[in-house]
């Protein structure tokens, strides 16, 4: 699935966030074919231990990265078990449908605190240990992060903010060797559209209408978005920093 050789990153231990579902289950899942150790980290523990299941190099780790000390939480549970912390996927996020006459303070207050405060502390959490190891960061963006998105300019906005700290974080930390980058996946099949709340009817609406603005005609595949984040995590990937690599079926082109 990955189209790297199997246990480069052995010895090496990442933590993914978001870990119980989509995205975030499929890294777990590359990350640990290919040799790390992996703590999976989410919300939910049945869909965690879902995860755990497919594969005995997932250790899973329940949080809410939005509550406090969650980060340290995370970061020492890796650390407990084997040592050390070489990769850290931000990839738990959350999407909302906010339409400008609808924008209500506390649902954007949710979103930048998912998707930009909780990337941010457990990035900080890890630093010592990723400057230990050289280790890196890779962000889950979205290809909204750098295009509108009309009804949900606060999730894009989001993402947008995501990408700038990839950029900065990536200069501000190349002297420790530490590289940062970041994947903005297009539609991608998930969980994302029914926990923002939407129908059934509206999320087949949306799945649709994602699907016809897509070139490759239609959305992406978890395990498809996993093989590039895997990628940009490799330790071989030496002289890649600062970059948001976009893998969305074209979607940006149009």
């Amino acid at each position: 699935m990955t189209g790297v050789h199997q246990d480069h990153l052995t010895g090496r231990v990442a933590v993914v966030t978001g870990a119980g579902s989509g995205i975030g289950r499929a890294t777990a899942v590359a990350l640990a074919d290919a040799g790390a150790h992996v703590l999976g980290v989410g919300r939910r523990p049945e869909a965690l231990a879902a995860t755990a299941d497919l594969h005995p190099r997932i250790t899973v780790h329940t949080a809410d990265l939005r509550d406090p000390g969650a980060a340290a939480g995370v970061v020492d549970a890796a650390v407990r078990r084997w040592g050390r912390v070489d990769t850290l996927v931000n990839n738990a996020g959350v999407t909302a449908v906010m339409p400008l006459e609808d924008t209500d303070a506390a649902r954007v207050e949710a979103l930048f605190s998912l998707n930009v405060t909780a990337p941010s502390l457990l990035a900080a959490a890890a630093l010592p240990h990723l400057r230990s190891s050289g280790g890196s960061i890779v962000n889950v963006s979205s290809t909204y992060g750098h295009r509108p998105l009309p009804g949900a300019a606060h999730y894009a906005a989001s993402k947008a903010a995501l990408e700038s700290l990839t950029r900065t974080w990536a200069v501000e930390l190349a002297g420790d060797g530490v590289r940062v980058n970041a994947l903005a996946p297009g539609p991608t099949e998930s969980e994302a559209l029914a926990a923002a709340g939407l129908s059934d009817s509206e999320i087949e609406r949306i799945r649709r209408e994602e699907a016809a603005r897509v070139p490759l005609g239609r959305r992406g595949q978890p395990h498809e978005i996993a093989v590039w984040i895997l990628r940009l995590a490799d330790p071989a990937s030496t002289w890649l920093t600062g970059q948001v690599l976009t893998v969305d079926g074209g979607l940006e082109l149009v």
